[in-house]
């Protein structure tokens, strides 16, 4: 990408995304993909641009955790200040290299632990990404990944329900070798328990995922995702639990 092509995305999404006339504060998120994924000096160049923008409160990057070098980090740390909001998010969705594996990450979690507490080291605040439901996961191996996320210094998880969606190679699996997805009822409840055991000073960024429905084969119950909300706070009320209960 080209300063000038990031530019013209900033421009049509601040435009689309303007309500009012009071004054709007941005962050530029550079989220889909490996956004670090090129040489410091090239991302420098996005980033500042992105920052140049105006209206940017804070800069916001999601990439994997085998593509974090020292150099990266050290640029990434450089735009800390005060009333900044910073955050690298890094693609764990599981401590088991098995489904890791299976998911076809082509990374382990050796590297996300390694680029977590790199990224920690550097006063950068790190939101895992974290998925549930995988194929072959237990209820413990779940529970396992909430409880080794809260001994590492995260600040932010972002949790998300496995998805099929049309074209990819896990749709071809699951056409040829149906596996059993989680009802929204079961995701809940594991959600509930997974968050139980999450430390309470971690910000939840986001509960449950969600797809265009056109490219969604399943779970079709993630389309209702105001109804899957509304039901994981009724699940909390109804246990009398919260975030960190149980740590």
């Amino acid at each position: 990408m080209s300063s000038d092509d990031l530019l013209q995305q900033m421009q049509t999404a601040a435009s689309s995304f303007a309500r009012t006339f009071a004054k709007t504060l941005y962050i530029a998120y550079f989220q889909a993909f490996t956004n670090t994924y090129a040489p410091a000096e090239k991302l420098k160049t996005l980033f500042d641009t992105a920052l140049a923008f105006p209206g940017i409160a804070g800069l916001m990057i999601g990439t994997r955790p085998d593509c974090l070098p020292d150099e990266v980090l050290d640029l990434i740390a450089s735009y800390r200040k005060d009333d900044f909001e910073l955050w690298l998010e890094i693609g764990v969705q599981t401590i088991h290299d098995r489904s890791l594996s299976f998911l076809k990450r082509g990374h382990t979690y050796k590297q996300s632990r390694t680029a977590i507490l790199a990224a920690a080291e550097r006063g950068i605040p790190v939101c895992a990404h974290i998925m549930l439901g995988i194929p072959g996961e237990s209820w413990q191996d779940m529970i396992d990944t909430a409880v080794e996320i809260s001994s590492l210094p995260v600040a932010g998880v972002k949790i998300h329900h496995l998805h099929i969606i049309k074209g990819t190679e896990l749709e071809k699996i699951y056409t040829n070798d149906p596996f059993e997805m989680p009802s929204m009822k079961e995701f809940i409840s594991v959600l509930c328990d997974f968050i139980e055991r999450l430390r309470s000073d971690i910000i939840i960024h986001r509960i449950v995922g969600d797809r265009e429905e056109s490219s969604l084969i399943a779970p079709k119950w993630g389309m209702l995702k105001g109804t899957v909300q509304s039901a994981i706070n009724g699940e909390f009320a109804r246990r009398g639990t919260w975030q960190g209960f149980l740590t």
